[in-house]
C-alpha cells in the first residue's frame, strides 16, 4: 500500500529551526507534486507549500514566505521542510501530502490524494 510517512517534528524555541521529512513508497513520487499543509489546534487545515518534479517549481503561503524552504529527492523518494526562525504561530500537525497531477502547485487539499498521519511541531516562546 502506497504511503506517505513524515517525520522531523518536536519542540523547538521560538526562532530556532526544523527541518521535516516525508518518505514515500509509492513509485510514482517522481511523478507527482507534493505539498506541506498543517492545521493548528481549533483551526483548519492549511497550506503551507508545494514542489512539482522535475523541473522543479515551488509555491509557499505567505505566512511562511523567506521562512520555510520546501525540497525533495526524487532518486530517494523524499520531501523535505526546512523551518527557519520560527514562530509561535507555526505550532501544528504538519502533514505531508501528494497530487498526482505533477504541474500543480495547488494550495486547496481537495487535490492531494495521499496523506501522511502528520508529525507535530510545536514551538515555544
Amino acid at each position: 500500500q502506497v504511503q506517505l510517512v513524515e517525520s522531523g517534528g518536536g519542540l523547538v524555541q521560538a526562532g530556532g529551526s526544523l527541518r521535516l521529512s516525508c518518505a514515500a513508497s509509492a513509485r510514482t513520487f517522481g511523478s507527482s507534486s507534493m505539498a506541506w499543509f498543517r492545521q493548528a489546534p481549533g483551526k483548519e487545515r492549511e497550506f503551507v507549500a508545494a514542489i512539482t518534479p522535475s523541473p522543479t517549481r515551488t509555491s509557499y503561503a505567505d505566512s511562511v514566505k523567506g521562512r520555510f524552504t520546501i525540497s525533495r529527492d526524487n532518486a530517494k523518494n523524499m520531501v523535505f521542510l526546512q523551518g527557519n526562525s520560527l514562530k509561535a504561530e507555526d505550532t501544528a500537525v504538519y502533514y505531508c501530502a501528494a497530487n498526482p497531477n505533477r504541474y500543480s502547485l495547488s494550495s486547496a487539499s481537495t487535490p492531494y490524494n495521499l496523506w501522511g498521519q502528520g508529525t507535530q511541531v510545536t514551538v515555544s516562546s
